[in-house]
């Protein structure tokens, strides 16, 4: 009496192969796209985290407190920022690759009392799937962050 051997066959294997690499080319588009929007929410948390540690050191040292792009305002804020109290550095943010930035001109400021020192346009932080995340600030000072679905903040 013959004993069968248990295992698969090379075609069983090269079948099951192609299937998964089939599979594979089909969710990689939907991954990217998931990606660069994942990326998009990461880098308007990070600013709308910025935004709310400047106002309350604000309040905590009760001075001016700054959020500046890290380019002087020459290429805008995707080269990151930098938050100062006086000419104390506090935080720095380092520039997020593949990123469009647009928004405020100049640099953010939070008086002692945790108001903004003037009206502030909401930054839109779009990706490379053209996802746009939106900044704006309320006349208190607050940031918040919502998602666009024009592509453009107002």
């Amino acid at each position: 009496m013959r004993c069968r051997s248990r295992g698969f066959t090379l075609i069983e294997l090269m079948v099951v192969v192609a299937l998964a690499a089939i599979l594979a080319a089909l969710a990689t588009p939907s991954f990217k796209g998931f990606i660069s929007g994942q990326r998009v929410k990461t880098a308007a948390s990070d600013f709308l985290m910025t935004a709310n540690f400047a106002r309350s050191e604000a309040i905590k040292r009760n001075v001016a407190v700054t959020i500046s792009a890290a380019s002087g305002g020459v290429a805008g804020w995707k080269d990151g920022w930098s938050v100062f109290a006086g000419t104390t550095q506090l935080s720095k943010q380092d520039a997020y690759a593949g990123l469009t930035f647009s928004g405020p001109a100049s640099a953010i400021t939070y008086l002692a009392s945790g108001r903004l020192g003037a009206a502030v346009l909401p930054m839109a932080i779009t990706g490379a799937d053209g996802s746009t995340r939106c900044i704006a600030f309320d006349l208190s000072g607050l940031p918040r962050s919502t998602l666009s679905s024009t592509g453009t903040c107002s």
